[in-house]
């Protein structure tokens, strides 16, 4: 059984003690954040429901607007600057028994899910409510009073349509919202099909959360990796030890684990990520059949990526030489930071190069040999900045 959370601390307090510590640095940025956490907090706190003495109190409390309405959070700021770190002691510090954490691109599958079932029930017969939005939102709302979503963006039409109608209805029943993301409000789904539908959603979005700027100078996702090797060989037990140590540093402190990224009707899998660094195996990318869509979505949801033990390259894995072409130029493209194990250096990966994929991976070496430069480096910093 896990030990229940210690109410009395705050945010700003356990952040103190870390820099104190020694285990942070002291960044006054990520203290204001911290304080305005710490007000969603106070307010979860003063709204905690006493324990309901009939088995259906639930039902019709749900069909009251809370006495007190507590206004959420949403920060944003560019990557490496600490809202996962702080997101985390948040979500473990609020006293909610019903609360819900996800990337948003995650909760609106589900959401989209969960219409096309209430629809099918509607056609079945099951229920006569033709407007699914509001079961839909009341469903989510008895399920997690308090929504915490990691990296809020919005870039799908049938996202934005919804989204106006789908909170209303949640900040109606009371839900509170607390979220990170690279994009202020108002660039949320920006220069997107039909916009103008959209933006009743950032207005609605400003009155039930405070907006808030995470704008540390430090980017403490890559302090610390920044001095590492990004290209071990050969494939032997001191690469492996190299690579998990630049693993455990990039983590700063973070729990990585397994991750799904919705593809229209399928999903990637990632075997290990947190935030915006992931791992993978040479394997798990070139050995399964992913294409170009797949690769631009990898490289467009991270920042760095570690790739484990990238074999030698015959004549006989010719589907994987050009899956790692690929792979390659979309992580290029995107500035991704790239990490890696392999069995040789990039020029001798391929061990007969031939005809068109020959002349590819001359590329896919150049590009390999860029990647590990400081001018990539800066230009993978830059870009990340002005995101």
């Amino acid at each position: 059984m896990q030990p229940m959370p210690d109410y009395s601390l705050s945010v700003s307090e356990q952040l103190k003690s870390l820099t104190v510590s020694g285990a942070l640095q002291v960044d006054s940025a990520q203290m204001h954040v911290a304080k305005c956490l710490d007000r969603v907090l106070s307010g979860l706190k003063q709204r905690r429901p006493a324990a309901k003495t009939s088995a259906l109190g639930w039902l019709f409390a749900n069909k009251k607007k809370p006495s007190e309405s507590v206004k959420g959070l949403y920060i944003h700021g560019s990557v490496g600057r600490g809202k996962t770190m702080l997101m985390d002691m948040f979500f473990g510090m609020a006293p909610c028994t019903k609360k819900r954490r996800a990337h948003f691109h995650e909760f609106m599958a589900d959401v989209h899910n969960r219409i096309a079932a209430h629809r099918l029930k509607l056609k079945q017969g099951e229920t006569k409510q033709a407007d699914p939005i509001p079961v839909v939102a009341a469903a989510l709302y008895h399920e997690a009073e308090l929504l915490c979503f990691d990296e809020f963006t919005v870039t799908d039409i049938a996202d934005a349509m919804i989204l106006s109608r789908l909170f209303s209805e949640l900040f109606r029943h009371g839900c509170v919202l607390v979220a990170t993301s690279n994009v202020e409000p108002n660039n949320l789904y920006k220069d997107g099909l039909n916009r103008s539908l959209f933006l009743p959603f950032v207005d609605l979005l400003k009155r039930y959360v405070e907006v808030v700027t995470l704008d540390s100078p430090t980017d403490y996702r890559m302090e610390k990796v920044d001095s590492q090797p990004v290209y071990l060989t050969p494939i032997d037990e001191r690469t492996d030890m190299a690579m998990e140590a630049s693993w455990t540093q990039a983590l700063h402190g973070r729990k990585a684990q397994p991750l799904e990224i919705p593809m229209k009707g399928r999903s990637i899998h990632v075997p290990l990520a947190a935030d915006r660094i992931a791992r993978f195996s040479f394997a798990d990318l070139c050995e399964k059949p992913l294409g170009a869509a797949d690769f631009l979505a990898i490289a467009e949801r991270f920042d760095a990526v570690f790739i484990d033990h990238i074999p030698l390259l015959g004549p006989e894995k010719r589907n994987q030489i050009k899956r790692f072409i690929i792979l390659i130029d979309a992580l290029y493209d995107h500035a991704v930071r790239l990490y890696v194990s392999a069995a040789a250096m990039p020029e001798n990966l391929l061990t007969q190069a031939r005809g068109t994929e020959g002349f590819e991976f001359d590329r896919t070496v150049s590009r390999l040999f860029e990647m590990r430069s400081a001018d990539y480096l800066a230009l993978h910093q830059g870009r990340r900045a002005a995101e």
